[in-house]
């Protein structure tokens, strides 16, 4: 063998998250990609994050924060995964963002659940009527609750900031029998908005097991999120057609007191894929104005409860999701296709984002043409802030990939 070629080899075998990128041509659809590369139309290194032949791997939802810290060891990085076992469906996964290092976390059947405490280095599922606990780094599961009969359907969502409380929505049983009958987003998704179904959102006791009724209207309770510093703080949503709800709320567990975050200006204005970053200074929204016309990316300061962040961009910059650095300097973004709210005619690309004034600087990262955006991206930082991870199914599986910041 060529030396210069079995040197190159090697080297890739023995990559981290900082892998030797290789030149490799435009990605085609379902063609394997080596496990790093430079993006030939940004300049950008890209590496596959997590290398577990044969399967099928998923990050987390934009607004689910999926980091543990492990001091000297690499963080890990939560996600879900294919099983050999298909019946199992997908279980949880951590990958060590140093080392790329996997392990299996769970091993229960048909698990649901996004929920990471870095404080504590758990992450929180469900199965079937079931709530467990998983550590991250030792990988020892427990169990923590079981929703009596008369909760049936109900749902665990987010996990507070001191790993003490879940928030849990349960829906009036209307909601599963529009699932059942019309199972896809196109169908259900005004069918369940207009009928203003009854949902119960409650606050359960991760020690104690005491489950507490917080809040109770007919409107369609959605995208739970505990802000990641103040444990007491629960984001919820109004779901349905965003030009017709007053989407975005605050609510505080204990004292019941529940604020609109964001109030419509003008007609048709639109809110939504609210998100905290981890430093939680603001809550962070796409917003319209109005919907399809004009872009920006708010976020309302959560001591004053004044919206005091606004950056415009262009239609083609806007994207489904955003995420923010610890600081609140810098964002990124995965774009769109044609097909999104935005009807961009080139917003397929993962994007960073620099504030300039009251604008947005953007520079694209990943060309995602030939990622199909029935998968959405779903971007984070790493926890370094150096990389732009997301998934994407560009090889034909979807897997999880990594973006560097800087230019290689």
């Amino acid at each position: 063998m060529n030396r210069k070629v079995w040197l190159l080899n090697a080297l890739l075998l023995c990559s981290t998250v900082f892998a030797l990128a290789q030149d490799v041509p435009v990605m085609e659809t379902g063609k394997n990609m080596p496990d790093a590369w430079i993006d030939k139309d940004t300049g950008h290194k890209i590496i596959r994050l997590v290398r577990r032949p044969g399967t099928s791997n998923t990050s987390f939802y934009f607004n689910n924060y999926c980091f543990v810290p492990q001091k000297g060891k690499g963080d890990l990085m939560v996600f879900r995964g294919s099983v050999e076992d298909k019946a199992m469906g997908d279980q949880l996964f951590s990958v060590n963002l140093k080392t790329l290092e996997t392990k299996q976390l769970t091993n229960h059947k048909q698990i649901a659940g996004e929920m990471v405490c870095p404080k504590t280095s758990e992450a929180f599922y469900q199965s079937a009527d079931s709530v467990f606990a998983v550590n991250i780094i030792t990988g020892k599961n427990r169990f923590v609750y079981a929703f009596p009969a008369d909760f049936k359907g109900s749902r665990a969502g987010t996990i507070n900031a001191d790993g003490t409380y879940l928030a849990v929505v349960k829906a009036g049983p209307q909601e599963k029998e529009i699932y059942a009958q019309y199972p896809e987003k196109k169908d259900y998704f005004d069918r369940i908005y207009d009928a203003h179904i009854e949902h119960v959102l409650y606050s359960l006791n991760v020690k104690t097991g005491v489950i507490k009724e917080i809040h109770r209207e007919n409107e369609w309770t959605n995208h739970l999120l505990f802000s990641p510093v103040d444990p007491q703080i629960l984001s919820y949503c109004h779901e349905g057609p965003w030009h017709k709800v007053d989407r975005i709320w605050n609510i505080n567990i204990q004292t019941g007191e529940n604020k609109l975050m964001h109030v419509r200006t003008i007609p048709r204005e639109i809110a939504g894929h609210e998100f905290f970053g981890i430093g939680g200074q603001h809550e962070w929204f796409d917003l319209q104005k109005p919907v399809s016309t004009t872009f920006y990316l708010a976020g309302v300061d959560m001591k004053t409860g004044k919206e005091d962040r606004v950056y415009q961009m262009d239609r083609d910059e806007w994207s489904i999701h955003f995420n923010v650095t610890k600081d609140e300097k810098f964002f990124c973004g995965d774009g769109g296709d044609p097909g999104q709210v935005a009807h961009a005619k080139n917003g397929e690309w993962i994007y960073f984002f620099k504030p300039e004034g009251d604008k947005f600087k953007s520079e694209k990262l990943v060309n995602m043409k030939n990622h199909n955006y029935h998968l959405e991206p779903n971007v984070h930082f790493s926890p370094d802030e150096k990389w732009v991870i997301f998934r994407a199914n560009f090889e034909g599986a979807t897997q999880i990939y990594a973006a560097e910041i800087a230019k290689h």
